[in-house]
């Protein structure tokens, strides 16, 4: 096997997209976040006053919209129309409103058919919600990150006081819940562990145990595979 995908899942605020472009880079692979597809359509349409419940226009957006993960010079980050986004995209108004843009059947659907074309040669590391149960069902390695509440809610405090942001730990664990309830519930691919999929929690592991493990999971598997 040369070349194959890894799927990461998990809740928000579980290390995803962190431990993802480690283990893409441990491994040689190619990063692919989902979740910045989301928060990127979200961005748009609250700077554009459209309303993220209505699924009809937010996918007219989408569709007149041009969301990629490499700059025009291949540099990374995430571009919107050609405007760089990547640090606007992880703004608490965007994390609190971005599993509504999730929610609607027609969003996901087109986002999956563009995630599926960005790991149809393999070689990737894609994380999000439901890449091992809905995007990339066949992945040759699954995982579904978990980490508590408080955890989740804890490694957030921590992120936004060191970018200088106020930030209040209790309305972060209610935040995180509640989106745990959405991206749970919601009838368009909800969130949950695949039945092929390694769980790691990750609440007592520092970045590196994290990557380390997934690491070794993923090569014990694809090495069985050959």
């Amino acid at each position: 096997m040369t070349k194959w995908n890894l799927a990461i899942d998990g809740p928000a605020g579980a290390g995803k997209s962190t431990v993802a472009k480690r283990v893409a880079d441990q491994l040689s692979m190619v990063y692919i976040d989902t979740g910045a597809m989301y928060r990127a359509l979200t961005w748009l349409a609250l700077n554009k006053d459209v309303n993220i419940h209505d699924e009809a226009e937010m996918h007219h957006l989408l569709k007149e919209s041009d969301i990629r993960l490499r700059g025009p010079e291949g540099e990374e980050g995430i571009y919107v129309n050609g405007t760089n986004v990547s640090k606007a995209i992880r703004e608490p108004q965007v994390t609190n409103n971005v599993s509504y843009t999730a929610q609607h059947a027609a969003i996901r659907k087109e986002m999956l058919r563009k995630q599926q074309l960005l790991a149809a040669e393999g070689g990737t590391v894609m994380d999000g919600r439901d890449i091992g149960t809905a995007v990339l069902p066949n992945a040759e390695v699954k995982i579904f990150l978990t980490a508590s509440t408080d955890e989740r809610a804890k490694r957030r405090y921590e992120e936004e006081i060191a970018k200088g942001m106020d930030s209040d730990f209790e309305k972060l664990k209610k935040e995180i819940a509640e989106r745990d309830k959405i991206d749970s519930e919601r009838t368009e691919a909800p969130l949950k562990k695949a039945s092929d999929a390694v769980e790691l929690d990750t609440t007592e592991l520092t970045v590196d145990e994290a990557v380390n493990k997934i690491c070794l999971i993923a090569e014990k598997r694809v090495d069985a595979d050959e």
